[in-house]
């Protein structure tokens, strides 16, 4: 049986799902949630695709059986393995791969549901879905504000929060992808956030920290990133010295090394001085005088983006101050909000 994506989507709630495209391809982006039990491995993807472009159909179908053939009952016992009477199933265009395993499931009695229009089909979905109007209220602050800790103690106060950074695995500076692990593909990034939202109560605010365009190699969809620029915001506001003292004990754990060659990223908008002065620190540990070299750089840059950002409204933006994260914080933080 197909199903559209909206379908799809609501069944993944209850059903497993898979996603039989090479690994290659599950890798680069995937619907969360999903196992990879691949009709072709990457080698033979491309074999098939080869013979497919020079040989026609036929010829592919045939090197493709060649390649299938003596996987069916692999595909079957790992099929088996979810417990499920019923599957949901996906290849790239919701075509040839997708339809052959699902004839392979119903054979033993898996029901099983195709994604109509496949993967492809999914990521159109979910891309229109960033256009519809959420109510975010966003968190600003200067970089070492806490701004993910305040997240966090929000959400544990009964509200909603969307972590970017959390999906993204980096923490925003040159120095965010030190202790996480390797980012996804802006498209993966895409379908975590789609299935973050898809939990939360759209008629209720949503907190969200303010943002660039990117948080390391991921890339935040441009639509929705034009919401979280609209939407209403409040100023973390943290004393220097907190900054700087949570800055040093988040970083100041990673090898000096590391700590050099992320320094070495900003040396141009530090300038050559400060940035050698910057890695001099590092050589003798002193790690706070380096954190505040760097954050001459990173309070400039983050005074402009929210000059940017708030325009005339700069002014008159709520500033809670936040450098300790109690009781009162989030009740004030709670208070602000205008939507």
């Amino acid at each position: 049986m197909t199903i559209p994506p909206e379908e799809f989507i609501e069944q993944s709630k209850y059903y497993p799902i898979i996603d039989v495209r090479s690994e290659g391809e599950y890798e680069h982006g995937h619907i969360p949630g999903a196992i990879n039990i691949p009709l072709f491995n990457n080698d033979e993807r491309a074999t098939v695709g080869t013979i497919y472009k020079q040989n026609g159909k036929q010829q592919a179908v045939i090197k493709g059986l060649e390649f299938v053939g003596s996987k069916m009952a692999s595909f079957v016992k790992q099929a088996l393995k979810l417990k499920s009477e019923n599957i949901l199933l996906y290849c790239w265009r919701g075509g040839m791969r997708s339809n052959s395993m699902a004839w392979l499931f119903e054979t033993i009695d898996l029901k099983t549901f195709v994604l109509q229009g496949g993967y492809k089909a999914y990521r159109n979905y979910i891309l229109n879905s960033f256009a519809n109007p959420l109510k975010l209220m966003v968190l600003c602050g200067y970089t070492g504000a806490g701004k993910t800790d305040i997240l966090t103690a929000l959400e544990q106060n009964g509200e909603q929060i969307i972590d970017l950074e959390q999906l993204a695995n980096h923490k925003g500076s040159v120095f965010g992808a030190l202790g996480q692990l390797k980012q996804p593909s802006s498209e993966m990034f895409d379908n975590l956030l789609f299935e973050k939202i898809s939990h939360l109560d759209k008629s209720l605010p949503i907190w969200i920290e303010d943002e660039g365009n990117n948080i390391g190699s991921v890339y935040i969809n441009n639509t929705f990133w034009e919401q979280i620029q609209k939407a209403p915001a409040v100023i973390a506001d943290t004393d220097y010295n907190i900054r700087l003292n949570r800055l040093v004990k988040e970083y100041a754990c990673f090898p000096k090394e590391d700590l050099k060659t992320a320094i070495k990223k900003i040396e141009k908008r530090l300038g050559f001085d400060k940035c050698n002065q910057a890695l001099k620190e590092c050589d003798v540990e002193n790690y706070r005088a380096a954190a505040e070299i760097c954050l001459t750089y990173y309070d400039k840059a983050y005074y402009l983006q929210l000059l940017t950002r708030l325009g005339e409204t700069f002014n008159q933006t709520p500033r809670i101050k936040t450098d300790f994260i109690n009781a009162e914080v989030i009740n004030d933080l709670k208070n602000s909000k205008k939507i």
